[in-house]
Order: C-alpha cells, then structure tokens, then sequence
C-alpha cells in the first residue's frame, strides 16, 4: 500500500499480551458490567490502562498529541477497539462509513447469541409464557431508549419501526395533513424526509423547502422566515421536519431555538436524529418542543439492523391515523364489514405487524454499551475531523493547486474536555481535483479507496439538496430535468449526469466510534496518493481496465 505522507510511521500490531494467569477471559471484566438485564443505563467498567491497539510510532503521532493532547483523554476507545472491534485491524480494513452504518461491538453479538440459545421466545401477540418473555424483553428496550433519550415516560412512547425511515414514513402517513395545512422541511433532508412531501401532496397540503446554504444547513432567521410565511391561517395542522445532524454537510441544527419557534407557530415537530443520535447526547426533556424523534439503531451501534424507533409525545401520537389496519395493531375486526376495534396501547396500534422481537433484547444492552463511552465521542471525534481537515486542505499538486476541495462544514471550535458536545457532525465531504482544478469522477474514487481497504462512500448519499447546493448546481440540475422532460424523455440519473458532463455528488468520510489516528492518517495517506502524479495515473490505469471489464 502506497502512503507517502508516512514516510517515519511505521504500523505495528500489539504484542500479544502474557497468558491471563488468572484464567479471566479479557472481556469479562466489560460483560460483567452489562450482567444485569435492567433496562437501566450503566457504563461500562473503564480500563484506566488501555492503549491504542495499534500503536503508532514516529514524529507525525508526537505532533499530533502535541497539538491535541485531549486525545489522550479518550484512550478507553482504544482499549475498546482492541477487545471489540479486533476484526479491523487483523482485516487491515480502514473504514470510515460511519454514517452509513456503525460497527458493531463483537460483546454485543457474542452477548445477544448466548441469550437467544437459551431464551424461548414467541411472538407477542399472544399471552403464552413465550410471548409474555418477548412482551417483557421488548417492554424493557422501550423503557431504555426512554431512558437513553431523557424522555420521560408519561410524555413519551416509542413505536419500534424497521428503522428511522419507517418512523418517519410512520409520522407522514398518519399526519393530518389537508388543504390549508402546510409541510416544511430543509433543502438539507434526507431523501426519507423528503419522501413525506408525497403524503402531504397527496391531501391537498402545500410543501416549503427552507433554502441550504453553499456548505448546508440553513441560515437561521431564513428557516424562521418560512415557517413565518407558510404557518396555516385556518389551524389546518402543519409539520415540521428538521435534520439534527446532516448526514452529508456535517450541519448540527439549533434544535432548541428553531423547534420552539415552530411550535409557537402552531407546528408539529418532527426530528431525523439518525445522524445525531450516533454521537451526540440527546436530551427531549431539554427540548420540550420536539413532537417525535426517528432513529436507527445500527446506526448507533452496529446491530441489529432492521430495528428503529419513532420516540413520540402520546398526546401527538393520539393526533395521527394510521391509513390502514393490521395484524397486532388492532384487538378486533369485522369482515366483511367496516367494524375495527384498535389495539389498547397506543405504541401497538402504529406497529407493522409483528414487532422483531427476538433483536429488541439486544436494543436494551446497547444502548448500555454506548453509554459508558458517547461522553467520550464528540472529544476524540474532535480531535481527529480537525486533524484530516487541516491535512487534507494542506495538500498540493506539484503545480501547487489544491488536491481536494471541501464542501461540507469545516469544525469551528474544538472540543478540549469529556462531555463537551461538538458544533459539527464527525465527517467530511469533498471531491478530488486533478492538478488543472478538474474534478476526478468519484466512481474512481471509490475504486482506488477500495483496492486499498478503505471504506468510504461516493455520491449524494440519499441528500441530493444538500448535495447539490454544496456543488453548485441546483440551477443546473433544473434546465436538465426541463431539457429531458420538453423531449418527452424519462429522466434517469445517468441522462442527467450526461447533461452536465460529469457525476453527480461528493466523497464522503465519516468516523464513528473506534475511529483513531491511524485511520485517518492512512486517508490522508491515499489522498497523497491521489496528489503524485504517477501514482494516480497507475490506479487510474487499474481502474480503466477495471471498467472495461464490466463493459
């Protein structure tokens, strides 16, 4: 593997440590904190000794504790990564999609194993004493993302979906929308918050975007401003659908002033949290004013995947209909005939079908296990986003044009102590310039990344307004789809792109949980690689060829 700003590192694995004399498997000491089956949250014992898995040597990992020596303060990640997560390094994968989807902790899986081998365990709707286990076990997880939330129990519910994208899709079907009422959202939504516009389209309700700036978000007093203008004046209902934390612009939103101000507007308010949640504390006792929440677990913690959760006010929940009715979410039906008698609890009446029982054990320890170490996260994610920025926008062609260009929000402030939160999110999104200020095709570099075990990921990620705001190219993106259209021809992405001649979307980096230093100087080692001109012209060749092949 070529890594040229490495010259002195060298990477070396952990020396085996001496037998355990004590005959203690190494773990133990973290499954021993987790023993108890209480939905309570507990942190996980610390390891005051632990070390990186890998240690890194040389004068770049001195600098790098010089200028951040708070990266020492997270060292229990390292300890982590070398119990739970030994499969990166003996894979030698580098892999920074952590806001596709998290790791999971190998404690969890070894954990939720040994539990299902020894748990009988039914469907829940039923009152057999199997389903009375999985009722019990799935009563506890939705009392522990209560906990894990702040939400307290008489306010709140939480409805278990397939993932954030069913709690949203929940929240869209069942709202109230009709004419007069109005749905608004930012231009930086994901592609599942988008998607409600459908529903509110569909009963006559009237969607406003709130405009992105050139790096995401939005400006405040603009989002204010459209809530301002498209508030009903006939108290037809009206949403709100706000991103805590893009997954592509790397935007935190200001939760607390933007949801007050849309609730005094008359607005229901709805969060996208799946990005938020997977580093960042999140307190609903603290924000009074959001209405609902939608998750994905995996997204926090790597497994399982196939559960999510909609975290709900009950007197909101109580103002949705769901369009349709079915197993489990009703106690009685009359067929043939319009007779439906709902289920009792309110939770139950908006689940499809039978809830994943046999995964929701593993919900209750991990959110456990993500406690004892999220007050950690936004320190050594701090740490390591300002590192790789800074990195990256100092490397130059030998013509001294940039090699990469930023598009995502750049940190601002840096997190200097334990349970500080961050102003970003913990990723970066770009594009890779040749030494003429060209854009390289992202296909290509994924490809390169991918022969060198990094995992990354290219595209608009599911965020195409963010994505093309921070590109440039909404206007151009417009006369396409016009141009298509006035031809009678179905637009497709790849008509699109063949408009305005190039692909469409960033290259994305994101750190999560177990990221360190080496990660991200092994990034930083590809993009040198992309920067000699050699270098790139070899993977370019090996990519060609790779193309070709496909054809």
């Amino acid at each position: 593997m070529f890594f040229s700003c490495l010259p002195k590192l060298k990477l070396k694995r952990s020396k085996p440590k001496p037998a355990n004399i004590s005959g203690q498997d190494p773990k133990s000491k973290q499954r021993a904190a987790w023993s108890s089956s209480s939905p309570s949250l507990v942190e996980p014992e610390q390891d005051k000794k632990s070390t990186p898995a890998s240690q890194p040597l040389g004068e770049d990992w001195s600098k790098f504790l010089q200028q951040y020596p708070e990266y020492s303060l997270t060292s229990k990640l390292d300890g982590l990564r070398k119990t739970d997560f030994t499969r990166l390094d003996e894979s030698g994968e580098t892999y920074v999609d952590y806001m596709g989807g998290s790791l999971y902790p190998e404690s969890i899986v070894e954990r939720h194993t040994s539990f299902l081998k020894a748990a009988v365990l039914g469907n829940t709707h039923s009152i057999n004493n199997s389903s009375r286990a999985s009722s019990k076990h799935a009563d506890e997880a939705r009392e522990a993302v209560l906990s894990f939330f702040d939400a307290p129990s008489d306010v709140y519910t939480v409805v278990f979906t397939a993932n954030a994208s069913g709690a949203l899709k929940l929240v869209g079907e069942s709202f109230p929308f009709k004419q007069g009422s109005a749905y608004v959202l930012s231009t930086d939504s994901h592609n599942s918050v988008n998607g409600i516009r459908e529903f509110a389209r569909a009963k006559g309700a009237h969607t406003a975007y709130i405009p992105a700036t050139s790096t995401g978000g939005f400006e405040l007093d603009q989002a204010k401003s459209t809530l301002d203008k498209y508030r009903s004046t006939t108290s037809s209902p009206c949403l709100f659908a706000l991103t805590g934390q893009s997954n592509i612009s790397n935007w935190k939103a200001p939760l607390a002033s933007i949801s007050q101000h849309a609730s005094s507007l008359g607005y229901n308010v709805l969060i996208d949290a799946a990005a938020l949640a997977a580093n960042s504390t999140i307190s609903l006792s603290k924000n009074p004013y959001v209405d609902a929440m939608a998750i994905s677990f995996y997204k926090m913690f790597g497994f399982p995947t196939g559960v999510g959760a909609l975290v709900i006010k009950k007197e909101f929940l109580s103002k949705l209909k769901r369009p349709w009715f079915a197993g489990g979410t009703v106690d009685f039906v009359k067929a043939p005939g319009e007779g439906v008698i709902w289920a009792e609890d309110p939770h139950e009446q908006f689940a499809d079908g039978t809830i994943n029982y046999l995964s929701l054990p593993a919900i209750t320890y991990g959110l456990q296990f993500l406690s004892g170490y999220l007050p950690l996260l936004p320190l050594r994610l701090s740490c390591l986003l300002h590192h790789l920025t800074d990195s990256l926008l100092q490397l130059r062609h030998p013509n001294g044009n940039a090699v990469v260009r930023i598009l995502s929000s750049i940190p601002q402030d840096r997190v200097r102590s334990v349970g500080q939160q961050s102003d970003v999110g913990s990723l970066v999104s770009l594009i890779f310039l040749d030494p003429l200020g060209q854009i390289l095709q992202n296909s290509f570099i994924e490809h390169a990344a991918s022969k060198r075990n990094i995992s990354l990921r290219t595209g608009c990620v599911c965020n195409p307004g963010a994505a093309h705001a921070m590109l440039g190219i909404p206007s151009q993106i417009e006369v396409a789809f016009t141009s298509l259209s006035a031809s009678g021809v179905q637009p497709t992405r790849t008509r699109v792109e063949g408009i305005l001649g190039r692909e469409i979307g960033v290259v994305r980096i994101s750190l999560g949980l177990v990221s360190n230093y080496e990660d991200v100087m092994k990034v930083i080692g590809f993009a040198e690689g992309i920067a000699d001109g050699v270098t790139k012209e070899r993977w370019m060749g090996d990519w060609r060829r790779s193309e070709d092949a496909h054809v």
